[in-house]
């Protein structure tokens, strides 16, 4: 299996923490030295460790953000 490379070139914010100390965070991430993308997984609180997640381009970014902003969130409580 090929090595993974990554470099997290911006911490953008942690969304939540589990049990056992990892969080979910929102970062800008290069993989394998390419153009930073968007990425949302949980990591160790070392980074040593990831789980799984997804990458978005600014594109699909913004239309997240776009159907997020269509979501009546009040109707959850």
């Amino acid at each position: 299996m090929a090595e993974l490379k990554y470099e997290i070139t911006e911490h953008i914010g942690v969304l939540g923490e589990n049990a056992r100390g990892w969080s979910k965070e929102l970062n800008m991430i290069s993989w394998n030295e390419r153009e930073p993308k968007y990425d949302i997984r949980d990591w160790a609180p070392d980074h040593s460790k990831m789980g799984k997640g997804v990458t978005l381009s600014a594109d699909e970014m913004a239309t997240l953000k776009d159907l997020l902003a269509e979501i009546d969130f009040d109707s959850f409580e």
